[in-house]
């Protein structure tokens, strides 16, 4: 059986549809939404609103062009507000750096922050940790000893009390190990790198008015007093590489939202 609409009720339906809301309707309701969203700082899910509306409504363009605006408003925003703590991590930076000197060999791939209170050339015949900065932030540590029997060692503990932190170990052998000889003396420098410090270099930073001990860990112990000059390197290296590091991520932010700005 078939059915048809008659003229009066097909006129109706029509009317019906034309009747709904426009897509500028539409589109303004999403606007409305994406500014509420802004006004509880929840910038991420209103930028995707404001996203949508050309998507869904491309005949909507008064509200296209209003959400275009909005999102502008809210980059420049962003932007200035890293560009403040851009300016602000330099000025720390610069502060820092003040405390090292800049070295670059024909060995060293990135330049390196010497601390000026860890002058190896009156260390020579010591027993010290020593810290080590390049300038993409990267930070590590080593232990070095020197004496007149071989300790083997392969790890570092660090501690006062019952407080402590210990490196990972560094096994005999490994390229990171590495013994010699001056003459009837031995020397051994074991170098954590890439983490596996294991905390020892923020224990050492947070502690510097403690009365901080260290003990080399091989086939025999060796105990130090970490000098107050070290712990301070430390510290200070350890700030920079924050800094430093913060300093990059904020750069790619700014260019990130320099990208995303809209040309009117």
């Amino acid at each position: 059986m078939k059915y048809f609409l008659s003229i009066p009720a097909l006129l109706f339906v029509l009317i019906f549809i034309s009747c709904g809301p426009s897509q500028e309707e539409l589109a303004r309701v999403r606007l409305n939404k994406a500014k509420a969203l802004l006004q509880n700082s929840d910038t991420t899910n209103a930028l995707l609103q404001l996203d949508s509306i050309a998507q869904l409504y491309p005949k909507a363009m008064y509200v296209i062009n209003a959400a275009k605006n909005l999102k502008n408003e809210v980059y420049l925003e962003e932007l200035q507000r890293l560009e403040a703590d851009l300016d602000s991590t330099n000025i720390v930076i610069a502060k820092l750096e003040k405390n090292f000197v800049k070295e670059k060999t024909e060995f060293d791939r990135y330049t390196q922050y010497v601390h000026k209170r860890q002058n190896f050339k009156r260390r020579w015949d010591k027993s010290y940790i020593k810290v080590y900065l390049n300038e993409l932030g990267d930070i590590y540590l080593s232990s070095n000893y020197f004496g007149k029997k071989w300790l083997d060692h392969t790890g570092l503990r660090v501690y006062d009390g019952p407080d402590q932190a210990k490196t990972e170990k560094i096994p005999l052998g490994n390229i990171n190990n590495h013994p010699s000889d001056f003459t009837e003396d031995t020397w051994e420098k074991v170098t954590y790198r890439k983490g596996k410090d294991n905390g020892v270099i923020e224990f050492i930073a947070n502690n510097t008015k403690r009365r901080l001990k260290a003990v080399f860990l091989g086939k025999r112990y060796y105990y130090i007093i970490l000098e107050d000059y070290d712990k301070k390197a430390v510290k200070d290296a350890l700030d920079l590489s924050k800094a430093i590091k913060k300093k990059k991520q904020l750069e790619a932010e700014v260019k990130k939202v320099q990208n995303s700005l809209e040309v009117k």
